[in-house]
């Protein structure tokens, strides 16, 4: 598999955010179709985030960039298994789930990624990338069987993590996660900054760009880039 979740804010205008911009290209080098999960938004919003994805992929190399929400399910699903790149935007993390269950395509990109497909989360996307969705921010806006995810990394994913430097906000997360861990002391939590990127490629995690955190019940610790993660 070769996965990457972003920890939101990833777009910088029309383009992928400075730090995230190299990260994308080399990720979907060589892609020709790129299939968009835009389930966590509203639907009033999913044309204008499509045309942004595609004016934002098209500084990436020369490939198609097309939204699910255009078809019905067997023709979204036809679209996952042409497709040789997936993204899947930021919104709200239940609502994506949901949607994903509902429309029976979790099953379908799991199998695509671990194929090969290249595969990149932001936000809620990063979220549904880890094994639950346990430390997502979001309320739970719709109803969900199970808050197992795609299973990608062995970890549960916490985008938009603060920064150091906004000591309250940071200390606050920091607590809230280290009491998540309380309860569930078996699990790994993954923190990502705004724009910060880890990337999954030939068996290796690593982060690839910004700042992010790793939490266990035993500790926690700040991440190196392009250090491996365990």
């Amino acid at each position: 598999a070769s996965v990457i979740v972003n920890g939101g804010a990833t777009m910088k205008g029309e383009h992928f955010a400075d730090a995230v911009e190299p990260v994308m290209r080399e990720h979907y080098r060589g892609c020709r179709l790129v299939a968009l999960v835009l389930h966590a938004l509203v639907p009033a919003e999913m044309d204008w985030a499509e045309a942004r994805l595609q004016k934002a992929f098209s500084f990436l190399g020369e490939m198609r960039v097309e939204s699910l929400h255009h078809y019905d399910e067997a023709g979204a699903k036809d679209l996952l298994r042409r497709a040789d790149g997936i993204f899947v935007s930021g919104g709200e993390t239940f609502v994506l789930l949901a949607e994903l269950y509902r429309r029976g395509e979790l099953a379908l990109i799991r199998e695509r990624v671990l194929a090969g497909v290249p595969f990149a989360g932001s936000s809620a996307g990063a979220n549904v990338a880890g094994l639950i969705i346990g430390t997502t921010n979001d309320f739970p806006t719709a109803e969900i069987p199970t808050r197992a995810a795609f299973g990608f990394l062995p970890a549960t994913i916490n985008p938009h993590h603060p920064l150091p430097d906004a000591k309250a906000d940071y200390d606050t997360r920091a607590g809230k996660i280290r009491g998540y861990l309380r309860f569930n002391p078996a699990e790994t939590v993954l923190a990502l900054a705004n724009a910060a990127t880890v990337r999954l490629h030939e068996g290796r995690v690593v982060l690839a760009a910004g700042r992010a955190w790793l939490y266990q019940a035993s500790g926690s610790r700040e991440l190196v880039i392009g250090e491996p993660i365990p």
